[in-house]
């Protein structure tokens, strides 16, 4: 099979599918330029429901103890026979037969069409490119995935818009593993990627933007770029409204409880002390960024407020590369980080379903080879991804390739339980 329709030559088949929940769950989709008949199903609530508990069952839980150990050594996503079981669970009950059959019909042509998806709030965590539609044969084999941005973000009044096009020359603000006041390294909020060396992965993926005056830091050595003490808000808006073509941050993200039903609660971890101002309630000596920060700026807090758009005027890509920072679909009212970043003025933005293991943890619980940097490969995968012209297609193509060594060499270091995880949002 071909890898599908160049995008850049030709136009790519899209379906664009919606999903609701209403007891049941309700889908529908259609095909941009009606190149094939639309369609509608009911997806029984009960099935889906179990193939989601399925699902829940092999994700890493930090908030229960030992979660994060049973999933990356008894659970689903730790061995390649049980994590197919969930992925045929996850299709049956998710996938109808009528777009599974225009699906396999461009995929007998060697066309790979683009799905771009709605989820329902109950569905948000499913990992689309992983669910088995045939034997050995995954969603992502045959499509490159996307999600669509919540349409009351994407076609607010007054949001402003930047596209890559305009800004592809533009510096890259990097905010990689920040260091949180008052949390040690080994703390909850500590280093999420440990002692960076010149010769690790990111760090050489840092130089070369460095080396060509790209970088924001500037740095002479780049592993000064990481854990970082002055990149707190006050930096961020400077650095952003200075001029950015895209925002790379790796670090701490605070997902809100769906049950709340506040999902501008999300918090994201830079460097701010407790005395900066800001809507999250302090921890120890530091306050978090919260999504409802970047969404009204400082509305009620200051005299003579400023929006939340101008004090941190958002590029047209972003990478948000920390626990659920893509929680936002979870909640019936999408107002979290990844809504906050394209209410701010991005296009794409890729983030995080579920909560991600670090490279410590896949050698220290999973026993993975100590040369192997799975998380940190990640970020260089999704890095490079957001430098082409369609990177939807590139990280699709990655994902790709991380399935198929999962397939052939089954070791925990390629397990979806990482790079399944994440989903990139598109206006």
């Amino acid at each position: 099979m071909t890898a599908g329709v160049d995008p850049m030559t030709a136009q790519q088949p899209t379906v664009v599918v919606r999903m609701a929940d209403a007891g049941d769950v309700y889908m529908s989709w259609r095909w941009t330029g009606d190149t094939a008949p639309r369609g509608a199903a009911m997806l029984p609530g009960e099935p889906v429901l179990e193939a989601v508990h399925r699902l829940a069952a092999a994700l890493p839980n930090p908030a229960e103890p030992g979660g994060v150990e049973r999933a990356m050594t008894t659970g689903a996503f730790a061995d390649y026979d049980a994590e197919y079981l969930v992925a045929q669970a996850l299709s049956r009950a998710l996938l109808p037969q009528a777009l599974a059959a225009q699906l396999y019909e461009l995929y007998q042509r060697g066309v790979r069409p683009h799905l771009r998806l709605q989820p329902s709030p109950r569905v948000a965590q499913v990992p689309w490119e992983l669910i088995a539609p045939g034997p050995e044969v995954r969603l992502i084999d045959i499509a490159d995935v996307s999600l669509l941005a919540p349409a009351s973000i994407a076609h607010a009044p007054g949001r402003p818009a930047r596209t890559w096009a305009d800004a592809n020359g533009a510096p890259i603000v990097a905010v990689l593993d920040p260091r949180i006041p008052g949390f040690r390294a080994d703390s909850l909020l500590g280093s999420v990627l440990g002692r960076m060396t010149a010769d690790a992965p990111l760090a050489q993926r840092i130089a070369d933007y460095a080396a060509h005056d790209r970088l924001c830091p500037a740095v002479a050595d780049p592993t000064e770029v990481f854990r970082r003490t002055d990149v707190d808000r006050e930096w961020l808006s400077a650095a952003l409204r200075a001029g950015a073509s895209r925002l790379v941050y790796v670090g701490h993200v605070t997902a809100a409880a769906p049950e709340s039903g506040q999902s501008e609660a999300a918090e994201l971890h830079l460097a701010c002390t407790a005395d900066t101002l800001g809507f999250a309630a302090p921890t120890r000596a530091h306050r978090p960024l919260s999504a409802k920060d970047f969404l009204l700026g400082t509305h009620t807090l200051t005299v003579e407020p400023t929006a939340g758009h101008d004090l941190w005027p958002i590029p047209s890509r972003v990478a948000l590369i920390a626990c659920e920072s893509g929680g936002d679909l979870r909640f019936t009212e999408a107002l979290g980080l990844t809504a906050a970043m394209i209410s701010g003025g991005a296009e794409l933005v890729t983030a995080s379903r579920w909560p991600l293991p670090t490279d410590l943890a896949f050698h220290r619980i999973a026993g993975a080879p100590p040369e192997a940097t799975p998380l940190q490969q990640a970020i260089c995968a999704i890095d490079a991804a957001h430098e082409q012209p369609d990177p939807v297609a590139a990280l699709a193509e990655w994902q790709r390739k991380q399935l198929s060594a999962w397939r052939t060499e089954r070791t925990i270091e390629h397990s979806p339980l990482l790079w399944s995880a994440f989903a990139t949002f598109q206006v």
